[in-house]
């Protein structure tokens, strides 16, 4: 018998009904977070006003987390064998965030803005993460690592609000 002809033990093989189960809570998490990229670059290019340096680059980050954690979704459901549908009119007609408001915006209602998004995000985030805990613990893990760091780049956005 050569090393292909070996078997996973089934203990260890992902079922289709697994596979389902993760994608069903993951896949809602990464067409928000491919929105809230495409929604926080939008509000990167239109902020404006006295603190636009920060608003602007803390938005680089919460754009380039957002497009990490939304590969990270997308690669524990391909890897478990299913597809990810997030091209851009389907993120459009799912996505849950709230619509962002075209052109320029003051840095004050850019940054309320992009925290609503996240919120929105959020929401799905934790949908996932209660979710996958009677499915797959690896995929609850995916699902809370983006939690934390989602709110950690809301709390870096709210910081700007604050008196």
């Amino acid at each position: 018998m050569t090393s292909l002809d070996t078997q996973i033990p089934s203990d260890l093989a992902t079922t289709s009904e697994i596979a389902a189960g993760v994608a069903q809570f993951l896949s809602p998490v990464v067409r928000d977070l491919e929105a809230l990229v495409v929604n926080g670059k939008q509000a990167h290019w239109h902020v404006r006003g006295g603190s636009f340096v920060g608003v602007h680059e803390t938005l680089d980050q919460v754009v380039a987390h957002a497009q990490d954690y939304a590969d990270t979704a997308a690669e524990r459901v391909v890897a478990l064998g299913l597809p990810v549908d997030a091209r851009l009119h389907t993120v459009a007609a799912q996505s849950t965030l709230p619509q962002l408001a075209d052109g320029f915006q003051s840095w004050q209602d850019t940054a309320a803005a992009v925290v609503r998004q996240i919120d929105a995000a959020l929401v799905t985030v934790r949908a996932a993460v209660t979710g996958l805990d009677d499915i797959d613990l690896s995929s609850q893990d995916v699902a809370i690592e983006i939690e934390r760091g989602l709110t950690k780049d809301r709390w870096f956005l709210q910081a700007h609000l604050a008196a």
